[in-house]
């Protein structure tokens, strides 16, 4: 048994040797703290090959909880003893909501700040943005031109009607939708626009983005708002019946002769009772690098944020557009209205 005296005296030789042979002061806490635990909005197929390449590159084991929904009420409950040291998120508006309700610890670095404009991470560091998703139109090639829609306003023409079909207007994405029209054209006309919208759906709200292709292909509606790289994931899958219903489709981006096409991002936070700060961190700066800005590209077929990094030639084939320049902030700050409209009209 070791007495108080020497138990103190053996942790400071470890400290020196750690200073020696490293450069680096860790505390012992730090030094066991050689796992990272993720609480992740993102399905676990989208980030494995981000986490392989870091758990390679750091030695650093990272393990991931995933759940589409519960995550945020689950940290809550834990407080103080949670084991998450990251939250991984989808839309923006689950980003602000974690700042919001203080769940986040802020996040201070040169490398983040360089790599991540800041139009793109919150104004106190609580939230970084790390990839780029456009909210498009797919269209049936055979039965819609594509001069035909040039507006998202354009989809609450009566020209439209039993033609289109959408997810449910309370998912994420649509919902930032919404609040991107919201703070073009105020809430009046997001209303009018909504009602518009409903009453030529093709059938009731139902589904993923990967249905609405699938719809179109059956011949169940013409038109189908999507996230861009449903398009791909469904082209190069291994599935085949998956690929015949994307052969059907066409891609849209809207508002290119006024605002651009809406845009909305995935992103990281660091839990604020996290025991692992140091390397969550680390995590965060090797996502917003280019090695991963570039797997971003090239495996999720999304934009990456880093502005260093290209598209993949993929994405680069749908073509060069015009982005709604609305700061991604005020998107999840209009996202409450946006809810309320979708509850009140029914979408």
């Amino acid at each position: 048994m070791f007495n108080k005296k020497s138990n103190k005296s053996q942790r400071f030789w470890i400290l020196v040797v750690l200073i020696l042979t490293t450069g680096t002061v860790f505390s012992p806490k730090s030094v066991m703290a050689q796992e990272l635990n993720i609480y992740s909005h993102r399905q676990p197929f989208l980030i494995k090959p981000f986490i392989r390449a870091f758990e390679k590159n750091t030695g650093v084991k990272v393990n991931v909880v995933f759940a589409a929904r519960g995550l945020m009420q689950r940290l809550k409950a834990e407080g103080p003893r949670s084991p998450a040291d990251l939250i991984l998120t989808v839309d923006i508006a689950r980003l602000a909501l974690y700042a919001q309700k203080g769940l986040f610890a802020p996040v201070t670095s040169k490398i983040l700040r360089a790599n991540i404009p800041s139009n793109f991470r919150e104004k106190n560091n609580y939230w970084y943005a790390l990839s780029k998703r456009a909210r498009v139109l797919a269209i049936a090639k055979d039965r819609v031109k594509p001069k035909e829609i040039k507006r998202i306003e354009d989809l609450a023409k009566s020209k439209w009607k039993g033609k289109i079909c959408t997810r449910k207007g309370s998912h994420v994405y649509n919902r930032a939708l919404l609040s991107s029209i919201i703070a073009a054209n105020g809430k009046t006309a997001a209303v009018k626009w909504v009602k518009g919208l409903i009453s030529n759906l093709a059938r009731r709200p139902q589904g993923n983005d990967r249905a609405q292709i699938k719809a179109i292909a059956q011949g169940v509606c013409d038109v189908a708002i999507i996230n861009h790289y449903y398009f791909f994931k469904m082209k190069n899958s291994k599935n085949q019946t998956q690929r015949d219903w994307v052969n059907s489709i066409q891609i849209l981006f809207l508002n290119q002769g006024d605002r651009g096409n809406h845009i909305n991002v995935s992103g990281i936070g660091v839990a604020k009772h996290s025991k692992n700060k140091r390397n969550a961190i680390r995590l965060m700066e090797f996502l917003s690098n280019d090695f991963a800005q570039n797997l971003y590209a090239k495996i999720n077929y999304e934009y990456p944020v880093n502005q260093s990094v290209k598209p993949s030639v993929e994405v680069l084939s749908l073509g060069k557009f015009k982005e709604d320049k609305l700061p991604i902030g005020l998107i999840a700050k209009l996202a409450p209205d946006a809810q309320k409209i979708i509850n009140r009209v029914g979408w």
